[in-house]
């Protein structure tokens, strides 16, 4: 289908096929046997500008007023291809939101320039005892002349490890609950922030999962992200605006896999005859692509309408896209290792890889279980507005 993008749009959907096809694809099955980071690629999608494609344009980028769309564009390019290298481009924009939503000019300044030019970012959050429930946040951030000391530790950060920028989150008053947490960008490199050990994952193995490590690691007060204690409202708005830039992760791990799907349909012979020609194979294929479809639909607008509309309520409808684009991506790949038979199950061939990357879309930036409670109690909240 057409959804009308613009001629900038196009452009990068083509720099980004271009780098899919020649820079990952070749190389995408070392990366997710090895889980070496695709240095390589950040430095390609660098060089083409794409790390732009969000930046707004003072800052040296060239958002325009598309930044979400733009990110998706990109997003589901590269993840058709491979999902867990398409992570080195997406995690950066989840670690730049916070800056985007709070942050200063002079911080923007800063920070967005250097990641416009390919310095990749990180998102800390998730903790150990604080992944959905983030009242359960244990580190710590306590003020200590024109710094604040941080203690704690960090799990499951995307880019943990590789990136230089990380938007960060600790406790500042403890007994203000949601209200009491602050955020804070700290660079690598900074006395006291080290690194744990890096995750052995199902999927997305080319994607750097690490822990981050806070042992009184000093941070200057100017690199505080907003008011002190309007971290939650930071984290909470990133998501609002960070979930297409997943679902647009998961759309891509499903186009890819369905547009694998047809063309070995048509190359399989059994009983003489491509498999393409059984009809029960075809209702396979047109169940895989309405999905698609539908998903791409729902993605496209949700980022259309925040970019649009950015100081609008958006999340129940950047919860809906990241909750059914996940959800497609994981019966998609299914069936097309289905489609592959005995084939599919083998490394040899990308849809048992693409499988296993689709699982996390459903996990991370919230579960999709989360994602319906938000949903639900989105609609509820707005049935009660409007009868009052």
């Amino acid at each position: 289908m057409d959804y009308f993008l613009t001629e900038e749009q196009i452009f990068m959907k083509d720099v980004a096929r271009e780098i899919a096809q020649k820079k990952i694809k070749p190389v995408s099955a070392h990366h997710d046997e090895t889980g070496e980071f695709p240095w390589e690629i950040v430095k390609a999608i660098a060089e083409a500008d794409l790390f732009r494609v969000f930046i707004p344009d003072e800052y040296g980028g060239m958002a325009g007023d598309s930044a979400i769309m733009n990110m998706c564009v990109v997003t589901e390019e590269l993840s058709k291809v491979d999902g867990g290298i398409s992570l080195a481009f997406a995690a950066t924009g989840l670690g730049t939101f916070p800056i985007l939503v709070s942050a200063s000019h002079e911080q923007k300044q800063r920070w967005l320039t250097r990641i416009a030019d390919g310095t990749v970012a990180a998102f800390g959050l998730t903790e150990a005892n604080a992944g959905s429930d983030v009242a359960g946040m244990q580190t710590r951030a306590v003020e200590d002349g024109d710094y604040f000391i941080i203690n704690g530790t960090k799990q499951w950060i995307t880019n943990g490890g590789e990136a230089d920028i990380y938007s960060v989150f600790a406790v500042t008053d403890p007994d203000r609950g949601p209200r009491g947490v602050s955020c804070f960008v700290v660079e690598k490199g900074t006395e006291g922030f080290t690194f744990g050990k890096k995750e052995n994952k199902m999927g997305i193995r080319a994607s750097a999962t690490s822990e981050l490590i806070f042992q009184d690691c000093r941070v200057p007060k100017e690199n505080m992200i907003g008011r002190r204690g309007t971290g939650f409202f930071t984290a909470m708005k990133t998501f609002d605006q960070s979930r297409p830039g997943v679902a647009a992760q998961a759309l891509g791990i499903a186009a890819g896999a369905l547009d694998l799907s047809i063309n070995y349909s048509r190359e399989r012979v059994q009983f003489g005859q491509p498999i393409s020609a059984f009809q029960g194979l075809r209702f396979m294929l047109a169940d895989m692509a309405m999905k698609v479809e539908a998903a791409r639909a729902l993605v496209y607008s949700t980022a259309r309408w925040i970019d649009s509309k950015p100081d609008e309520k958006v999340t129940v409808a950047s919860a809906m896209s990241k909750c059914f684009a996940s959800d497609v991506a994981m019966e998609v790949t299914t069936n097309a290792v289905q489609v592959f038979g005995g084939y599919g199950y083998m490394k040899e061939y990308p849809v048992e890889k693409m499988m296993r990357d689709a699982k996390i879309t459903q996990i991370y930036e919230g579960t999709n279980q989360i994602q319906r409670d938000e949903i639900g109690r989105g609609l509820i909240a707005e049935a009660a507005r409007k009868k009052d």
